[in-house]
């Protein structure tokens, strides 16, 4: 055994070097030399029977065989783990590592673990907000959709806590990672103790990291963790534990091979039962038959104190930790941060006819498909490869890709099909349903001609043009010419980051999120791979294609004709991907057609069937692929939010008088209002809210507005409002909540609303539980509105205060010249309008008008100004009641936001008594 395997207290001191014999040295260096060589012929003449020896232009194929071949199905330990074989026994572990394991299945321990998935959202606490560990960490909580609240833990942290539980008493977070170990450690007693007593009692643990590198050492101890430390600067050939219970994804027993990334490696060492090692390593001069393995992340089960924890002996340099970050995750939150482990896997290859000459398949590239489709089965379930094909391009190859051609026709019934556009054009160049449907035709009747089976419902556009931003002319010519139900794009709602990827509903068809594999059209030589061949390698084995898959429950990848030629890199790539997953993890993969994927989807992830429409103009991509007859300038700057009663509609009049506004076109069903976002209007699209905003040859120096009362207090508005339009500027009146919820009881009646018809305003106020339901929606309706604070708040999860203007609706019915005089310095337009001059004060009507240069002012409609008896006495005090709380939390956002109280807040406040 080396010495320098054995632990420091039996290490013989070393003995005086002796100088070496010269001729054994020259021996040494000839033996060396000619192994060097041996070797050096053996992998060069075993090279270029794998790959394509070529240089930057491209072979002739017609003579030369240029492939990585497609190897048969082999076993994990054969094609994956290289040297060391593990022991599944704990002969190598260390005594104090050697312990029984007492504490069962860790997802049995906690039996409310079903009651409480409603809150899988993790307290982070990283050093700042760029550290690269923290956004590795933050990356895999995204990538597995779990949600978090990042606190920043600096060098001054004092342990300041967020509140840990909601206000019902239920637990906030279902675990607590640190991203230095040594916060959590240092905590102040109290704070530290209330964190664990926390944990404890709700069933949940704690992750931390240990980065000597970059927090200098701890020294030899985490004090009061009962774990001692060990510094390595680098360790080689990870092994996972195989008796961990602490693991549900990661498949044990396996071993990595060679040296681990990063430098600076903490091992740990106990003597307690309750932890459990989970990684384990060697150190850089020792094999496993000669030394004990080194724990470098340790489970502490929490047998001691209730409380779990999983220390990291580094950072997540190396794929096998982030894999157990994620396992990690699922057992110190009993299971609520948990993925599953079916996996839905469907590979596209796209442009079946298309591709330069050189590049396209043979007859032997074909076969070699058909092969490795049959070889995948053993892996995944029903694996069957899905061809896009624009037939335009049928037999435009050499002789041999030609025959290519036809060999995959012949075998058409082995694959399913989708159809692109017949010439392989960009959809949103075309502004045309007509046609569009007719490019669809002349492929559709190719399909038919050679018999290819097209019932898939799928489709999927050449380079994502026209899925997302929608081109409404594509969806009518999918469903109008093939009944396309399904269809995938990389671009919502963005192209990168790529676990940021979502899926929708539009017209009908659900579009699901498509990822890439690292294979593109020009991806066609494992040597010429961008980045070296060891790129993809890294990507497949670990990498960012591994965690793709990992992540998604349904993956669909974007591959190519070409990608299946050449180097048949394709199938490279999947094989290796796939035997990797098999190799270290326990995801169950299988495949299902289209259809049924999308299904799968929508009914693992239903919140996504809505879209959220982004503004196409803030993205380069989008911009590319947006219809050319669509314009940024169609767009509004200002949107009057509401709410309903509060004088909007005078204030969407006034604006539109000045020269540098311009107003939306009216609607026939809601006259000035556009109600966009805040009902199934949305679902339409952006070109339908874009038809609303008139082109005209000065738009670019006029600001555009719409107004529609009902966003104010409308949930999802904010959201939509702030995808779409995220610099627009918003306008809010309030004013008396108490006497708005009369005006709009008055307002119900006068249109015939035969629930508010039927029953007095104090009826509506007083409405108990024991009301009908349909009094019950009308209370809601009316007295929700002013919930002031509560919907302003909503509106400033989304906007900056800097782009929110509160107008008091008191002042614009008694000064609405010096009102709009500040509107406009909050837009910042030019010329100033003098709207004192614009506006006349008409006592008949009892508010103000718009001045005419001849004939009578032109006041709003007859309804306006219409006079109502007077509120009973009981309903106002009711409603000052009920309004008391929600006008204190008012006082306390305008306070904060450094705004003047209006007047009438004042006078509720003091005239209201509090229950």
């Amino acid at each position: 055994m080396r010495m320098h395997c054995l632990p420091a207290h039996r290490r013989p001191l070393p003995r005086p070097s002796r100088r070496p014999d010269p001729r054994h040295l020259l021996l040494l260096l000839l033996l060396f030399s000619a192994t060097s060589l041996g070797l050096l012929a053996y992998y060069v003449s075993r090279s270029s029977r794998r790959v394509s020896l070529s240089s930057a232009s491209t072979p002739n194929r017609e003579t030369q065989t240029t492939h990585v071949p497609f190897r048969p199905l082999q076993s994990c330990s054969e094609s994956l783990v290289k040297g060391i074989k593990h022991r599944r026994s704990t002969e190598n572990l260390a005594p104090s590592q050697m312990k029984p394991n007492i504490s069962g299945s860790l997802f049995a321990k906690h039996s409310w673990l079903g009651t409480h998935r409603n809150v899988p959202v993790v307290l982070l606490f990283l050093e700042t907000h760029y550290s690269s560990l923290g956004q590795e960490i933050i990356a895999l909580l995204e990538g597995a959709r779990f949600g978090y609240q990042l606190e920043v833990a600096a060098a001054g942290f004092k342990g300041d806590l967020p509140s840990l539980r909601a206000p019902d008493g239920q637990a906030r977070f279902a675990a607590v990672v640190f991203e230095n170990v040594l916060r959590y450690v240092r905590l102040d007693g109290h704070k530290k103790k209330l964190l664990e007593k926390y944990c404890s009692q709700f069933g949940m643990g704690i992750i931390g990291f240990l980065q000597i590198n970059e927090h200098g050492s701890p020294g030899p101890e985490l004090p009061g963790l009962g774990l001692h430390v060990q510094t390595f600067s680098e360790l080689k050939h990870a092994t996972i534990n195989p008796s961990a219970t602490a693991l549900r994804l990661t498949r044990p027993g396996n071993t990595f091979s060679g040296l681990l990334p990063g430098r600076e490696w903490s091992a740990f060492h106990w003597n307690a039962s309750t932890f459990q090692p989970l990684l384990l390593a060697y150190p850089i001069a020792c094999q496993p038959s000669q030394g004990q393995a080194e724990t470098v992340v340790v489970y502490d089960r929490g047998l001691q104190d209730g409380v779990q924890r999983v220390i990291f002996g580094n950072g997540l340099f190396f794929w096998l930790q982030r894999l157990l970050f994620v396992d990690i995750l699922a057992a110190v939150s009993g299971g609520r941060l948990s993925l599953k482990l079916d996996r839905y896997l469907l590979v596209d290859i796209d442009d079946i006819f298309v591709g330069k000459d050189g590049t396209r398949m043979r007859p032997s590239d074909v076969e070699a498909l058909l092969t490795a489709q049959n070889h995948l089965r053993d892996l995944v379930p029903n694996f069957t490869f899905n061809l896009g094909f624009s037939g335009k391009f049928y037999h435009t190859g050499s002789a041999l890709e030609n025959a290519g051609d036809d060999l995959l026709l012949a075998y058409r019934h082995h694959f399913w099909w989708f159809p692109h556009m017949w010439n392989h054009m960009q959809p949103h160049l075309f502004p045309n349903e007509t046609f569009l449907a007719e490019q669809m035709r002349l492929n559709k009747q190719f399909a038919i001609d050679h018999g290819i089976p097209t019932d898939t419902g799928y489709a999927v556009s050449p380079h994502h043009s026209g899925t997302y931003p929608v081109h409404p002319p594509l969806y009518q010519a999918w469903r109008r010419v093939w009944d396309i139900r399904v269809t995938s794009t990389e671009e919502y709602p963005h192209l990168r980051p790529a676990r940021h990827r979502r899926g929708f509903i539009h017209k009908g068809i659900m579009v699901l999120p498509r990822q890439t594999c690292g294979l593109f059209t020009h991806t066609i030589f494992y040597r010429q791979y961008p980045g070296g061949p060891e790129e993809l390698d890294r990507s497949i084995q670990g990498g960012e294609l591994f965690f793709t898959l990992l992540f998604n429950p349904v993956s669909i990848f974007m591959t190519h004709l070409s990608n299946y030629g050449n180097d048949r890199l394709g199938l490279y790539t999947f094989e290796g991907l796939l035997k990797f997953v098999r190799c270290w993890t326990r995801l169950r993969v299988q495949t299902l057609p289209p259809l049924a994927v999308a299904e799968k989807y929508f009914q693992l992830f239903p919140s996504e069937r809505k879209p959220l429409w982004q503004n196409p103009c803030d993205d380069k991509r989008h911009w590319e692929i947006w219809s050319k007859e669509n314009s940024c300038d169609r767009l509004p700057q200002l949107i009057i939010i509401g709410p309903q009663k509060t004088g909007t509609t005078a204030l969407h009049a006034f604006l539109s008088l000045h020269p540098a506004l311009t107003p939306s076109l009216p609607s026939e069903s809601s006259f000035e209002e556009v109600q966009f976002f805040n009902g199934n209007n949305y679902y339409k699209g952006i070109n339908w809210y874009m038809d609303f905003f008139p082109i005209s040859s000065n738009t670019s120096s006029k600001l555009r507005f719409e107004k529609t009362a009902n966003y104010f207090e409308a949930e999802a508005a904010p959201e939509r409002a702030a995808a779409l339009l995220p610099r627009g500027r918003l306008i809010a009146v309030i004013t008396s909540p108490t006497d708005r919820a009369y005006s709009w009881y008055q307002h119900q009646r006068a249109h015939g609303d035969s629930t508010a018809l039927n029953h007095t305003f104090l009826e509506v106020v007083s409405a108990g539980p024991e009301g009908s339901p349909a009094l019950q929606a009308l209370q809601h309706r009316c007295l929700n509105p002013g919930l002031f604070s509560t919907h302003v708040q909503r509106w400033l999860q989304y906007y900056p205060a800097t782009q929110l203007l509160l107008l008091d609706g008191q002042q614009l019915r008694s000064k609405p010249a010096t009102l709009l005089d500040s509107v406009q310095r909050f837009l910042n337009i030019s010329p100033y309008f003098n709207y004192t001059q614009a506006l006349t004060y008409e006592a008949h009507k009892g508010f103000w008008c718009i001045k005419v240069k001849e004939g009578k002012p032109r006041c709003l409609g007859k309804g306006k100004g219409r006079k109502y008896p007077d509120m009973e006495a009981q309903a106002r005090v009711a409603l000052l009641e009920y309004y008391h709380t929600h006008n204190l939390a008012l006082v306390k956002m305008l306070n904060r936001l450094g705004l003047p109280l209006p007047l009438w807040l004042r006078e509720e406040l003091f005239t209201s008594q509090p229950r």
